[in-house]
């Protein structure tokens, strides 16, 4: 009897802490290097300026793919493939309307029956940087 509480506490002390270092962080905002686009000014874009810029795309999808990832993968998936925690970022469409509903979401954050569902982000991303994220977004595949 002895010996198997020693082989399971010595489980429970191995695998606790290996559960802790695998989870997906402590969900702080991390800022993001958008080094490589062209800067767009202080006043907000009322649609995604990356969308139809050849020149500027790919690189907004370069630096939205690591924005997304530290910032927006913990909840609503990775490669922006939700698995239900939170709204799947593929189905938004690429209108105006939709552009100021992420842009406002992303900046005034989101909360759900008084609880904080999603930070907001006003302060900690600039433009360039949640422009490029939902360039990334809307270059994934449905």
């Amino acid at each position: 009897m002895i010996l198997r509480q020693a082989a399971l506490a010595i489980f429970f002390a191995i695998t606790f802490p290996a559960t802790v270092a695998l989870a997906h962080g402590d969900g702080a905002p991390q800022p993001v290097d958008t080094t490589g686009l062209e800067p767009l000014g202080d006043e907000w874009r009322a649609t995604n300026p990356y969308r139809n810029d050849k020149k500027q795309h790919d690189i907004a999808v370069e630096i939205g793919s690591r924005g997304y990832n530290s910032n927006c993968a913990r909840c609503h998936g990775l490669e922006a493939k939700s698995g239900g925690m939170a709204p799947d970022l593929r189905e938004l469409g690429e209108t105006e309307s939709e552009d100021a509903w992420f842009i406002s979401r992303v900046l005034q954050g989101a909360v759900v029956s008084g609880r904080q569902k999603m930070p907001p982000f006003e302060g900690l991303l600039n433009q360039e940087a949640i422009w490029a994220i939902r360039t990334y977004i809307d270059a994934q595949p449905q």
